[in-house]
């Protein structure tokens, strides 16, 4: 019997990339899997591989929000985890040229969404008297990413918030931490790709080689949200490939 056999965990963006791919993990060790996406057929999709819930939620809305954490303590009487995955990638432009319409999604969707999924699971938690969450940053949250300012911003947010929000629940019983992975073969990194970015462009960047894959940032999330990481809090924690080594 795993850990996480009948622990709760509710995922946003669990309909694609990491946010699916952890919700796969996660069933796969026994867990009751809760997929959040505002694309509802695909997390229903995603959801049915496994028996999970699928819920509606998209992060710039809190009131839907709100409503999926409860509706997920509704149908399964708890939240242990949570993983706070759902993200855009906006334009690819200098700083001076970004347009500010982009701008301002990226920062309500990467950032201002994280916060607004926060501030709904950690009451919950608080109520348990414990909980664990990971917030997906990025290593554009670590150091500066030309040409994608709102993004690097963005992460770099998702980073302190998670640090903070460490060190003020840390006694309560709740454990925060980020993920911040290096580039992994995401539909926001193959429309990329489409958009006629070669890949070994970026891979050639990477000292590993090759991209990572979203399978393996799932693994990270799983470490995060178990009793091996239970001393690590606050932590910002690369999954790169080695570029945040250089």
């Amino acid at each position: 019997m795993s850990e996480f056999t009948d622990r709760v965990v509710f995922i946003t963006g669990g309909a694609s990339g990491i946010g699916a791919a952890s919700a796969r993990a996660f069933a796969a060790q026994g867990a009751k899997v809760v997929v959040g996406d505002v694309q509802q057929s695909r997390a229903e999709a995603v959801a049915h591989e496994f028996g999970g819930l699928a819920l509606p939620c998209d992060v710039r809305d809190d009131a839907m929000i709100a409503a999926a954490v409860t509706r997920t303590v509704e149908h399964f009487g708890a939240l242990d985890f949570a993983v706070n995955a759902a993200g855009v990638g906006g334009a690819e432009v200098r700083t001076a040229d970004y347009p500010a319409d982009v701008w301002d999604a990226v920062i309500d969707i990467n950032l201002t969404g994280v916060w607004r999924c926060m501030r709904h699971q950690i009451p919950v938690m608080l109520a348990a008297g414990r909980g664990t969450i990971v917030n997906v940053a990025s290593v554009a949250g670590l150091n500066g990413f030309p040409r994608h300012s709102a993004y690097a911003a963005s992460k770099h947010g998702v980073v302190g918030l998670t640090r903070t929000a460490a060190l003020e629940y840390a006694r309560k019983g709740i454990r925060v931490n980020a993920l911040c992975p290096g580039f992994t073969l995401t539909p926001m990194v193959q429309d990329m790709f489409d958009a006629g970015l070669p890949e070994h462009e970026l891979t050639a960047r990477v000292p590993l080689g090759r991209l990572g894959t979203a399978s393996e940032m799932a693994e990270t999330v799983l470490f995060l949200c178990s009793t091996a990481s239970a001393f690590m809090v606050g932590h910002a924690l690369a999954v790169d490939g080695g570029l945040n080594a250089g």
